[in-house]
């Protein structure tokens, strides 16, 4: 068995470089293939960074009104808590909310001294709530609103425009997602049928050695094991050529992709994940030579 086997890796291997031409062209456009994948996901890992980072940076406020107790407002932050929409909520009281102003204006004279003459705190004491979803942002400002609050609720801080803008992104990100998973498919397709012309014209060229080989017994998979050696060849020498290229444009490129998404380091993310993303990109380009050779196998062969 494992004589058989070498010997198929060797004729496989063989037919690769015989048919040097042919091997080219479909490992370029498998390349391109690869290429495109790459970046989707590469793409899709920066999508979801930068909506993490631009919902993490929305929030809604609720003010209470200055006779409101404390313990009021504690109870109303823990139905706030309890709810499934809510992911998490801060108090801040009115003296650590005039603390944070003081901090922000510090280098500002005239709005500290007319803190300090105004003598009593003009704050007021808020909880900051983040949702789960930013479509939810909506609906707990109209449970905030509500007659149950109107009494300890000062007033609701929530701009729909922030949830607007999200879901615009969302948009264009998805568009952007399925252009480029339709140009994969595309390349892809292109891909299994350069392939499965290659394949069908190496068994072409080799028709009197095959039949040869059927005459003596030789078995349908060692008949038809070179031409599958031969496709996982161009899928994994694509998948090679392909993080070749990949280390070079992350590298150059992650430096840009910081300046739009600061949370995002992409070259940090290469690198902790190179492993997995190699992984990735040979299974696909294995995936796509492996079927192209089974099916050219299958037509050509008659297996």
């Amino acid at each position: 068995m494992l004589t058989n086997l070498s010997r198929i890796i060797k004729f496989g291997l063989q037919r690769f470089w015989r048919n040097a031409s042919l091997s080219t062209a479909t490992i370029a456009i498998m390349f391109l293939a690869l290429i495109v994948f790459g970046g989707i996901n590469l793409f899709n890992v920066i999508s979801r960074t930068t909506l993490t980072s631009i919902q993490d940076k929305i929030d809604i406020s609720v003010f209470f009104k200055s006779t409101t107790p404390e313990d009021e407002i504690l109870k109303i932050q823990s139905t706030l808590k309890a709810m499934p929409e809510v992911k998490n909520t801060e108090y801040i009281s009115r003296d650590k909310a005039l603390e944070i102003f003081k901090e922000q204006h510090q280098g500002d004279e005239t709005i500290t001294q007319a803190i300090d003459q105004a003598g009593e705190n003009p704050l007021l004491a808020s909880i900051s709530i983040k949702a789960q979803d930013p479509k939810q942002y909506q609906m707990i400002a109209s449970f905030l609103g509500g007659d149950e609050f109107k009494n300890s609720v000062e007033k609701v801080s929530y701009d729909e425009r922030n949830s607007q803008m999200i879901d615009r992104l969302i948009k264009i990100i998805d568009t952007t997602r399925l252009f480029g998973l339709l140009v994969t498919i595309f390349l892809t397709l292109i891909a299994v049928l350069v392939t499965l012309a290659a394949i069908g014209l190496a068994i072409h060229s080799s028709r009197d050695e095959i039949g040869i080989m059927r005459l003596v017994g030789a078995s349908n998979f060692f008949t038809s094991g070179p031409y599958i050696v031969e496709g996982i060849t161009y899928g994994l020498i694509s998948a090679i050529l392909s993080m070749i290229i990949l280390f070079p444009i992350v590298y150059f490129g992650s430096p840009y992709v910081k300046v739009f998404v600061p949370e995002m380091n992409l070259k940090q993310y290469f690198d902790s994940h190179f492993f997995l993303i190699l992984l990735q990109q040979i299974l696909f380009g294995i995936v796509v030579g492996v079927t192209s050779s089974v099916i050219a196998v299958r037509k050509y062969l008659k297996i």
